[in-house]
């Protein structure tokens, strides 16, 4: 009877030794391989998150409008039939290479006179024409565009207690919502460039803005 329950004992604690074994063999196996529908999203080092801060911090709203183009070099070349001719004796007729083509440009040049003539007598009229169809743009002084729109209307407040009655208005920009301030619309653009003017002269930097009507 004792041998029995020995025999059953061992053969329970092989079971137990198996099935671990097996639970072990499983688990080794699933960390190996790759789990389906686990989307793998790429570790962000710290060298990303200080490169993406730095690029918002140094982010200027205002760039848009105050943007200058950039420098071009040119590099000018000689051009060989550019060379000095030979001096000429005063007074003395300059020779020509193509007698027949200075007759022809003579000829051209008399037809073109009557021609300039009459642009020339067109354009007061068409000048005329335009000052009567009025200023087909909208002027407005921008005053700055700011990240928040608290610092927005503290530049509101400020052109306010100068006279300078603006609004604050939100517009997308680089894919960030910028605040602007705005003083207009002007019918005249003389009468923006004075607003403009006033708001430098008292150390506002601002920016003259045309908008089709």
């Amino acid at each position: 009877m004792k041998k029995q329950r020995g025999g059953t004992l061992f053969g329970f604690i092989l079971g137990a030794l198996a099935g671990l074994g097996v639970a072990l063999a499983l688990a080794v196996y699933i960390t190996k391989v790759p789990m389906p529908f686990m989307t793998k999203t790429p570790s962000r080092t710290a060298d990303d998150a200080a490169a993406e801060a730095k690029k918002n911090r140094d982010w200027d709203p205002n760039a848009a409008l105050s943007g200058k183009p950039a420098a071009k070099d040119a590099q000018a070349g000689v051009d060989p039939a550019a060379a000095p001719a030979a001096p000429v004796a005063p007074g003395a007729p300059t020779p020509s290479a193509d007698p027949v083509g200075d007759l022809a440009k003579a000829k051209t040049d008399t037809q073109a006179k009557p021609a300039a003539s009459t642009q020339a007598a067109a354009a007061p009229a068409a000048a005329a024409v335009t000052a009567a169809a009025g200023d087909p743009f909208n002027y407005f002084v921008q005053a700055g565009a700011f990240r928040t729109p608290e610092d927005a209307e503290q530049q509101r407040i400020k052109l306010s207690l100068m006279g300078l009655p603006a609004r604050v208005s939100e517009r997308e920009q680089s894919g960030r919502i910028v605040y602007r301030v705005r003083l207009g619309p002007f019918d005249k653009k003389d009468d923006a460039e004075k607003v403009k003017v006033r708001l430098d002269t008292g150390g506002l930097e601002a920016t003259l803005v045309r908008v089709q009507k």
